[in-house]
């Protein structure tokens, strides 16, 4: 790569990979500075840190090109028109903003954006220019203004987004459900923000917004509904966010009641089945959650069924979490998704990573805050089912990155050759970071030795953004007597070596079941496959949920190759014959969990009247853990297909799944 100093952008504004509140920091007597900036951190743990600290915390985000070190931003306006037709929004923005220090330009994200206009307080400013592209990070946005310490201002922006919009997904009429009426959604995170609107695209600068959207159809977003005039829609979010969780939504949307403080959104068509699927659980998920952190601060908790095309399971956004169909299953067995975004509602909503390096934060402590959420209401050895479920997530997904993993199954990333941050999204910030706060209350003993620390690290950092070093300093603060069992902690395994961490203790029994009987058929399949008949029925499965039928499939799966056995044996694939007909529940599933993972075994077992119907599936989902994995296991088996079908599809799915797609069947 391109040193990114010697290009002509860093030259020409002598702009540093580290901030001037960075540059700052003296060089020597760094080790005096680092024990004033972390007082609390053991000597030991400070040993394992002192090679990885930043000058200062939170650390310096790399995946911007901002200058957002200088600025205070107080408010935020977003005021578009949303444009059907063209397939674009136009508009402006305006930034309400503090200078920190003297500045002698504002430098913002921006990527693929049509700047048609700058003005600060009013007035016209002519000498800003939209910078060649720095993959991936876009293109900056360089507005020539010497401004002084602590100068308020209000910066505006004219501006229309593009065809090239990485952000944005516009749908026609015939890829929605009710083929009247386009569509469009947004998806900003980690930093397409910036295709959407010039901005500091970094996690590390936290807002108010004021949002101001005309369109003809019905709209959502990441605020609070304050007045809807003709086809103007007027939302306020109140509470300080970044950049990434700004959303819009627009489409033939009606909405349904699923709880006193909650409603659910979809097209016509599919309100009733959205409203069965979440009326019974969400309040309960928020009370829940409001025992184990502090009440709710964003008021309503709404939940947006988005068209297939959606790629990830559920966005985040404050108010309005986006989320994929493939949870509407009919047995309420995937609605633990929503306690999964409902809990960002605390972490990544209220407290913030820096930066994507630090994306444990958001996503270890969400996992964690969901599992304790199903732990009080379907008992504790629930919650350590779903905590082996994710163990056994994180060992495929480190296994499948081959080589990547030496860089991208850390705990703490390094960024800072402004990789593109979608690169090191995997399951390792949600698994890995979830067993590192569980192993944390398992070393301090219980659950309730370690809920005090969670209300406390919530209510310290709420409203702002932060890295490792301070949950670290934080941690071994609060625990002060107690530094001593927290260096029992291999801290500099869990935070920085590649590979799996140390295996917490888990509660088996929910997921022993699905074991025995996945080792029940491997072993009748060796020793006595004429058997196989009168070994196994429909009332094996009975009792199982969706996540123990999951973990069955997964595990029968994992046997391939083991000892010399495997499904694509003559036996094998008989036994799959008669299990499609035992468990007919598997073929004919409308779970998109189970869907998948029967087709996963399918395809390990080279069923090829499998491929076409995998094939057809893919044309019926956008989410990238299905879509992604299924694209790979047909290219293994059949790249014709899977190259004809990506073909087929390509245009149905959002731009970062197209991307992502592309990348893993070679096709950049």
């Amino acid at each position: 790569m391109v040193s990114l100093w010697r290009s002509s952008f860093f030259r020409r504004y002598s702009l540093s990979p580290f901030p001037a509140t960075v540059r700052r920091y003296t060089q020597s007597r760094q080790m005096s500075v680092v024990s004033n900036a972390y007082p609390n951190i053991s000597a030991k743990l400070m040993e394992v840190l002192k090679p990885h600290l930043p000058k200062a915390s939170p650390e310096y985000d790399p995946s911007t090109l901002s200058n957002y070190t200088n600025f205070k931003v107080s408010n935020t306006t977003l005021n578009l028109d949303v444009l059907f037709h063209e397939k674009k929004l136009s508009g402006s923005i305006s930034f309400n903003i503090q200078t920190l220090f003297d500045v002698e330009k504002i430098v913002l994200d921006s990527s693929y954006l049509n700047i048609k206009k700058v003005s600060i307080n009013d007035s016209p400013i002519h000498d800003y220019t939209v910078e060649d592209r720095i993959e991936p990070l876009g293109s900056p946005l360089c507005i020539n203004h010497q401004l002084a310490t602590n100068e308020e201002f209000i910066l505006k922006i004219e501006y229309e987004t593009t065809d090239n919009c990485t952000a944005l997904q516009w749908l026609e009429p015939a890829q929605t459900d009710g083929k009247k009426n386009p569509y469009l959604f947004s998806q900003c995170e980690p930093i397409h923000a910036r295709s959407f609107f010039p901005c500091f695209d970094t996690p590390a600068i936290k807002s108010p917004f004021t949002y101001y959207f005309n369109s003809p159809l019905n709209t959502l977003t990441s605020g609070l509904l304050k007045e809807k005039n003709g086809t103007i829609y007027h939302f306020e979010q109140p509470v300080p966010i970044p950049s990434y969780l700004v959303s819009i939504a627009s489409g033939d949307l009606t909405d349904a009641d699923i709880g006193p403080r909650s409603k659910v959104y979809s097209e016509p068509s599919f309100i009733d089945k959205c409203q069965y699927e979440f009326e019974k659980d969400t309040e309960n998920f928020i009370q829940t959650a409001e025992n184990i952190v502090f009440p709710y601060e964003w008021r309503d908790y709404d939940v947006l069924i988005l068209p297939s095309s959606m790629p990830f399971g559920g966005m985040e956004h404050p108010n309005c979490t986006f989320a994929t169909p493939t949870l509407i299953s009919g047995d309420r067995e995937n609605v633990d998704v929503i306690a999964h975004e409902l809990a960002h509602s605390w972490s990544g909503n209220l407290v913030t990573n820096c930066s994507f390096e630090h994306f444990w934060l958001n996503e270890g402590w969400t996992v964690y805050l969901e599992r304790r959420i199903q732990g009080k209401i379907h008992g504790e050895s629930f919650r350590h089912f779903s905590a082996i479920i994710g163990w056994n997530d994180l060992t495929n997904s480190i296994q499948s990155m081959g080589e990547s993993a030496s860089r991208f199954s850390t705990l703490v990333q390094d960024l800072k050759d402004r990789t593109d941050p979608d690169d090191s999204f995997s399951t390792v910030p949600y698994e890995k970071g979830f067993n590192l706060l569980f192993h944390i209350e398992q070393t301090l003993g219980s659950k309730e030795a370690f809920d005090p620390f969670i209300k406390y690290y919530f209510n310290k950092f709420k409203y702002k953004s932060l890295d490792t070093y301070q949950f670290l300093d934080t941690l071994y603060g609060f625990y002060s007597d107690k530094k001593d069992v927290l260096d029992t902690i291999d801290w500099k395994t869990w935070l920085y070596t590649p590979g799996m961490p140390p295996q917490p203790k888990f509660d088996t029994t929910l997921v022993d079941e699905c074991y025995d009987l996945a080792e029940k058929w491997v072993k009748t399949i060796s020793e006595s496959p004429e058997r196989l008949p009168e070994t196994f029925s429909s009332n094996d499965i009975e009792s199982f949920g969706a996540n123990q039928n999951g973990v069955f499939l997964d595990k029968l799966v994992s046997y391939e190759g083991q000892n010399g056995f495997t499904w694509k044996s003559n036996d094998g694939k008989k036994a799959l014959d008669l299990m499609a007909k035992v468990y007919s529940k598997y073929p004919e599933s409308h779970n998109a969990e189970v869907i998948f993972r029967w087709f996963r075994l399918l395809i390990a077992a080279h069923v090829k009247e499998a491929y076409p119907k995998l094939a057809d599936w893919l044309g019926t989902v956008g989410r990238m853990k299905f879509v992604r994995p299924s694209y790979s296991m047909l290219n293994q088996v059949d790249r014709e297909l899977a190259l004809a079908t990506f073909a087929k599809y390509e245009m149905i799915y959002h731009p970062i799944c197209r991307a992502m797609v592309k990348k893993d069947l070679g096709l950049n």
